[in-house]
């Protein structure tokens, strides 16, 4: 009988996680990323939870984008600077010789430097590569993806991998881009679980809307 109520308990468990993790999820994604670092300012423990969440969800993929990444850096000169926007517990950082600023709102890592993604401590032109990896969140995504160009040189490269069910018309998403001042260099949309962009720096971002910088929030459902 003990065995039957452990089990239980660990299904109710399971069930609350879920749920909690759904709630963060849609947070995320409804709410600017300055919403997003108070709320895990306040309640630091609910980022864990989320990754946790987040991470049940990725091991169910062929391949984890992170990795495709990885492969990306390892091929270019390690002397390239990195910036990781939304670097979760640091895999990118410690899977490769580059030296690597990793931003999130809650250090998983002692490398984490915490702050919100439209406001990262670096120096214009400061990095070569700039990388999103399942990390473009927030209703600001032009003010994240402005200040990525901000702190690339001019001709770095912008990565971003991203969950392919959340681009409604990836033409238009592309075409936006240029307006934020990165050409389009290759695109990957073969995998039915993400996509890899990868962009150069063309120059600054231009003022004004750019109307096709539209993500669907990325919302999971219940099991």
């Amino acid at each position: 009988r003990s065995g039957r109520a452990a089990a239980l308990r660990a299904r109710m468990e399971e069930r609350l996680l879920g749920a909690r993790f759904r709630y963060l999820n849609q947070q995320l994604y409804t709410g600017s990323s300055r919403d997003a670092a108070r709320l895990f300012r306040d309640d630091p423990a609910a980022f864990h939870l989320y990754h946790r969440g987040f991470e049940r969800q990725v091991q169910r993929w062929p391949e984890r984008p992170v990795q495709r990444i990885v492969r990306y850096l390892r091929r270019r000169p390690a002397s390239l600077v990195v910036a990781d926007f939304g670097c979760g517990d640091c895999t990118l950082a410690a899977s490769v010789k580059n030296q690597v600023h990793c931003f999130d709102l809650v250090p998983l890592s002692p490398r984490v430097t915490v702050c919100d993604m439209a406001k990262v401590p670096l120096a214009a032109e400061a990095v070569d590569v700039a990388v999103f990896c399942l990390a473009l969140m927030g209703t600001n995504l032009q003010e994240i993806l402005a200040e990525a160009n901000r702190v690339l040189k001019l001709g770095g490269t912008l990565l971003v991998a991203e969950v392919a069910s959340r681009f409604e018309d990836t033409r238009a998403f592309l075409r936006a881009m240029t307006q934020l001042g990165f050409k389009t260099v290759s695109k990957d949309l073969s995998s039915s679980y993400f996509y890899v962009l990868e962009f150069t720096k063309t120059g600054p971002a231009r003022p004004g809307p750019a109307p096709g910088l539209r993500l669907r929030p990325c919302l999971y459902k219940r099991r």
